[in-house]
């Protein structure tokens, strides 16, 4: 049991005895104390009065008093005001640092035989990754592996959004203005190529609009008139029905960009173990829209559109098929949710998906809850904030969007410019060099995203991220290199690593209380489905050790006992960095 939990049972005893009651658990709260203050873990005494009958000082006295003798893991104690403090023994710390040693994947959760589904990316095929998108792709990997260590089995998958208007909007442009442009014969990565043909259509498209407002159209007449925007809806129908030309085309435009996705992904170091496309799973979405007008929970209106009226929820009309017979997003939503069901029968199916897409989730539980599916509660939208730059907010369709695949040029290009700067990597083969460059700058990129509780919205600034002090990924790689450095040169001086039962000093105990919270910090995280709970943590720990180096002696250390045992501490210390970074998908180098 954890030191909470323990002091929690013994005031318990305590209490049963002492006042001859033993009341619910609320009445027990126990937390860490107070740095200010002398103890390990704090009791409250307040909600325990109406029990004792007496003032929370003198309660704390007995409760104290009793439990001291009769657990030999209790040290001393003191009481400020309604709180016991209780410092806990040298040797219990010992036995904690005993067991966490001896645990090679500690923090590690047991199988909770739970099945969930995790779905992120969900990329458009009409432009290539950007900014949002890697948020998306590292937040999605990283709480994956989160769950992972909670003991669930995790399904990771992705969706893409392979149809619709906006792909047959590259599709015309591509048509008119591409001249038979292909990646091989421009140079262009396929999903950039793709992407430079929407931001083309959107150009022309304004223009197209300007025009008709100024023969004195509205602006929504204009939009809905424009001879591009009409084509483009055209297309979408030709498409599902069949046309062969069509469909040649799109096959081909979404091949280019798959290539280029994989391209990026592989940077990323994210991947799927499943991928769906929307092609495929839309027609399922039309069949259970079709199988609720049947049994009246949808209806049609007179140009034929399918509607689902959720005002009794609080909610709206959401149209589900357009009057042409087309889907929309939340029709393929409903199939794929299905589908999944079907395949992997999971306790909970995670969409990670920004916050502007809450009141789509929202529908999409009470369509799946009308339809009568007994899971729609397993659904849960991770809603999460959006990333922003100074310059302000991102704009896909007028090209400002910060591409992913510079940026990730752009900070191992940074990494590289600030390990040289900092006379960092001497001795080093240049492969090694550009390996660590590599490594540097996609920790710098996933730490900093990652770090912030993923509701928030951000504010990315890729000059702070790659800094070396303060709490970055650099800062806690080369924490880690430092570690590995002591551990290779105590192999060299043929050192042992040993527990010896030498006394911990007030430092080491700290460093074992941080390592003792692990697991609780993966629960938690767990729990809230935020791996920047997984990041400060490292933090953390890395920002411990590295007081630690400069207040002890490791390898110079005299004591052969002490320094046996401190390298022990020292291996602990790296091994849990290594498994907090990579729930967040962040590799340690070795040596730097």
């Amino acid at each position: 049991m954890n030191p909470e939990q323990l002091i929690t049972q013994r005031v318990k005893e305590a209490v049963e005895s002492l006042y001859g009651q033993c009341p619910e658990d609320s009445y027990f709260q126990t937390q860490a104390t107070r740095k200010e203050f002398e103890g390990d873990i704090t009791a409250v005494m307040f909600p325990l009065l109406k029990i004792s009958k007496k003032s929370p000082e003198q309660t704390g006295e007995e409760i104290g008093k009793f439990i001291t003798p009769r657990c030999p893991e209790i040290e001393s104690y003191n009481i400020v005001k309604g709180f016991l403090n209780i410092k806990l023994s040298g040797s219990y710390w010992m036995s904690v640092f005993n067991k966490i040693s001896d645990t090679p994947d500690w923090g590690q959760q047991e199988s909770s035989g739970k099945r969930v589904v995790v779905e992120y990316s969900s990329p458009n095929t009409n432009k290539p990754l950007h900014l949002g998108h890697i948020r998306n792709n590292l937040l999605g990997w990283s709480v994956a592996k989160l769950l992972e260590a909670n003991g669930h089995n995790v399904v990771k998958v992705n969706l893409v959004n392979d149809r619709g208007i906006h792909i047959c909007k590259s599709m015309i442009a591509w048509e008119k203005y591409g001249e038979g442009e292909t990646p091989e014969s421009s140079g262009i990565k396929g999903d950039h190529l793709v992407g430079k043909y929407y931001v083309k259509f959107n150009s022309a498209l304004k223009e197209q609009i300007s025009s008709l407002i100024t023969s004195g159209l509205s602006e929504e007449e204009a939009e809905k008139n424009a001879p591009l925007m009409k084509e483009a809806q055209e297309m979408l129908v030709k498409w599902e029905r069949g046309d062969k030309g069509v469909v040649d085309l799109w096959r081909t435009m979404n091949g280019w960009v798959y290539e280029g996705f994989d391209i990026t992904y592989n940077r990323m170091g994210v991947s799927f173990d499943k991928i769906y496309y929307e092609s495929q799973t839309y027609l399922l979405g039309k069949k259970l829209v079709s199988e609720g007008l049947d049994k009246g929970v949808f209806y049609k209106k007179e140009d034929g559109s399918v509607w689902c009226d959720l005002t009794s929820d609080g909610l709206d009309e959401k149209l589900l098929l357009r009057s042409d017979g087309t889907s929309v997003y939340m029709t393929q939503d409903l199939g794929t949710a299905h589908q999944r069901f079907e395949e992997y029968s999971f306790d909970k199916h995670i969409y990670v998906v920004g916050n502007e897409q809450n009141y789509h989730f929202q529908v999409l539980r009470f369509l799946l809850k009308k339809l009568g599916f007994e899971w729609f509660d397993s659904i849960y939208h991770l809603s999460y904030g959006m990333v922003e730059l100074p310059e302000g907010k991102m704009k896909s369709r007028e090209g400002t969007v910060v591409d992913a695949d510079d940026l990730i040029e752009n900070m191992i290009s940074t990494a590289r410019e600030t390990s040289m700067a900092l006379g960092k990597l001497e001795n080093m083969e240049n492969h090694e060099k550009e390996e660590l460059y590599a490594m540097l700058g996609l920790g710098a990129l996933k730490y900093f995203i990652i770090k912030v509780d993923p509701k928030k919205t951000m504010l990315f600034d890729p000059k702070e991220s790659i800094d070396f002090n303060g709490n970055t990924g650099p800062f806690i790689q080369y924490t880690h290199t430092r570690i590995r450095s002591i551990i290779r040169k105590a192999l060299e001086q043929n050192l042992t690593q040993q527990i010896t039962g030498a006394p911990l000093n007030k430092k080491e105990i700290e460093i074992v209380k941080l390592l003792n919270l692990f697991p609780e910090r993966i629960r938690e995280a767990g729990r809230e489905h935020s791996p920047a709970i997984i990041a400060n943590y490292a933090y953390e720990l890395a920002k411990e050790f590295n007081q630690y180096y400069h207040e002890v002696s490791i390898l110079k250390e005299e004591d052969i006992s002490v320094k046996s045992q401190r390298l022990v501490l020292i291996d602990t210390i790296s091994a849990v960095l290594r498994k907090a970074m990579g729930i967040l998908g962040i590799s340690l180098p070795e040596r730097m």
